[in-house]
């Protein structure tokens, strides 16, 4: 749900109409910004020395503050000779790639260009990302760091540039095909063409919406130009520990898209169960409990132990399906049916089939594996209905919200 207001001296001419039919080769910067109030008026400043006056441009600033920053777009805006929208979101849902894919929704221009509010990005290269997309034809153009001319100068600290280093690594070996062509996976700084974007598809967690562009979007045509990572003009760096387990989950989540993937994902996360199984059994049998409900008891840690993995990892966009506890009963009730139904199995296969005990209880194994993805999916983890069938499925206060739905946007522009 959004809403829309309008401000005292909103101007309401060609200058502001004009970016509603944008002329060929026209761009919409998206500036994502939480609390940079200090970075503002110099961010405005360099934009409007760098981008020529040939080059339509519109600045749409997607705000997530609990600051004033709004307010000091709003001020610093008055003499921009662009056009500078505000869009205020009460709930921050995606984080910053969420931000990013509102920015790219209220997009107006044939070319969108992704960049931090902090000055870390140049302004100064918007015409050459735009220029160089015009010239090679790409639907994508990123700015590196790591090719030839480009420099992570501004990442403070060895820590922030092995952990950049490390992610970039882990995201081209996870994805090697939809990341052919970009050197620098983790740059927030990019242009893409409006026609290549469906902002539908997306479905961001934290920060690093190019990667869930390249991935999702599967760009056909993708270029790079090389970019000095600056210093921070002002303010400090938003990076936290906990953002680097969300593109954690998030690198999960796009992993396993394909079905034959979250197959392989389910598999291992039952196989890691074992281990507070055997934890499990080993303290209560240390303790004295018996063997057969030890047992019993020890399977339901694996049991917990795999639904938590599931729900954080493999189905994280599904929990909204159903509340917590009916996921949570329904995974019990599959999980403890897996053991009741492979004894009888392996009896069946050996009397009547006449297989070996040990080849019986492999292919019993590998059944009842495949019944319970196949249940797990369909019976827990159900597939989004539709509008109609929407009123059982309703999200918990638990579940996460996709990017811009349910939260409320206000939209100033100057």
């Amino acid at each position: 749900m959004s809403h829309e207001s309008t401000v005292p001296g909103e101007r309401d001419d060609p200058v502001v109409r004009a970016a509603e039919v944008p002329e060929p080769g026209a761009v919409t910067i998206v500036v994502p910004t939480f609390n940079e109030s200090a970075n503002i008026r110099e961010l405005l400043h360099r934009i409007t020395e760098s981008v020529p006056a040939r080059l339509p441009c519109e600045v749409v600033f997607v705000d997530d503050s609990t600051d004033d920053t709004p307010d000091v777009i709003f001020r610093a805006a008055q003499d921009c000779p662009f056009p500078v929208t505000v869009l205020h979101r009460d709930e921050p849902a995606g984080g910053l790639g969420g931000a990013v894919v509102e920015g790219i929704r209220a997009a107006g221009s044939d070319w969108i260009v992704v960049m931090d509010g902090d000055l870390q990005h140049p302004p100064c290269l918007v015409p050459e990302l735009v220029g160089t997309g015009e010239r090679a034809g790409a639907q994508l153009v990123v700015a590196s760091r790591y090719m030839k001319g480009g420099s992570r100068a501004g990442l403070a600290g060895g820590y922030r540039i092995a952990v950049s280093r490390a992610a970039t690594w882990l995201t081209k070996s996870l994805f090697p095909r939809s990341l052919r062509g970009i050197s620098d996976p983790m740059s927030g700084f990019f242009a893409v063409r409006r026609s290549a974007v469906a902002a539908e598809v997306l479905k961001p967690l934290g920060y690093k919406i190019l990667l869930e562009l390249a991935v999702r979007g599967r760009p056909r045509t993708v270029t790079e130009v090389p970019f000095v990572f600056q210093d921070r003009f002002a303010g400090e760096s938003k990076s936290t520990a906990t953002e680097g387990m969300r593109f954690l989950r998030h690198l999960a989540g796009l992993r396993t898209a394909s079905p034959l993937a979250r197959m392989v994902a389910f598999g291992l996360i039952g196989a890691s169960g074992f281990v507070p199984n055997l934890v499990g059994l080993w303290a209560l049998t240390r303790l004295g409990v018996h063997y057969v409900p030890a047992e019993i008891l020890a399977n339901q840690l694996g049991v917990a132990w795999n639904f938590l993995l599931l729900e954080h990892l493999l189905f994280r966009e599904r929990r909204r399906h159903r509340r917590w506890w009916d996921r949570a009963g329904r995974f019990a009730l599959l999980a403890n049916a897996d053991l009741v139904l492979r004894i009888p199995l392996i009896a069946l296969l050996v009397r009547e089939f006449g297989v070996g005990a040990l080849p019986a209880t492999a292919l019993a194994l590998v059944m009842t594996f495949l019944l319970r993805f196949v249940g797990t999916e369909a019976l827990v983890y159900l597939p989004r209905r539709s509008r109609g069938a929407a009123g059982r499925g309703a999200p918990g206060a638990d579940e996460p919200k996709p990017a811009g739905s349910g939260s409320r946007t206000a939209r100033r522009t100057v």
